[in-house]
């Protein structure tokens, strides 16, 4: 039989922009799905406004859900911009999120390739 989870975002949107804002690195994440395990893994993501990730190497097809304020995904010279409720593509290349005011993103990912066998 396979165990169902079910979680509330809102709580922990709360919960991670509070210690996002009080933090030295301005941010703060927690994995609600997934991990080494898994294939798919999802991390809610709280950054304080002005504060970002930093450029970094994208893990493999991802998106990004805007839960809440608003960032900025920038790629090279592309920027995105991200509004509550908006789904972002992440790109494949190395970018970078930045948050536009106190944010919290639902981020995405599927690494490696299912076995065709």
């Amino acid at each position: 039989m396979t165990e169902v989870h079910a979680a509330s975002l809102g709580p922990l949107v709360e919960e991670h922009l509070a210690l996002a804002r009080s933090a030295e690195a301005g941010r703060s994440s927690h994995t609600t799905y997934g991990g080494q395990e898994h294939r798919l893994r999802q991390t809610l993501i709280a950054l304080a406004a002005g504060r970002s990730l930093g450029e970094h190497e994208a893990p493999g097809e991802a998106t990004l859900q805007v839960l809440r304020g608003s960032v900025r995904l920038h790629a090279g010279t592309e920027t995105w911009e991200g509004l509550e409720g908006d789904l972002l593509i992440v790109p494949v290349v190395r970018h970078d999120l930045e948050a536009v005011t106190d944010a919290a993103v639902l981020l995405t990912v599927v690494t490696g390739t299912r076995d065709a066998h």
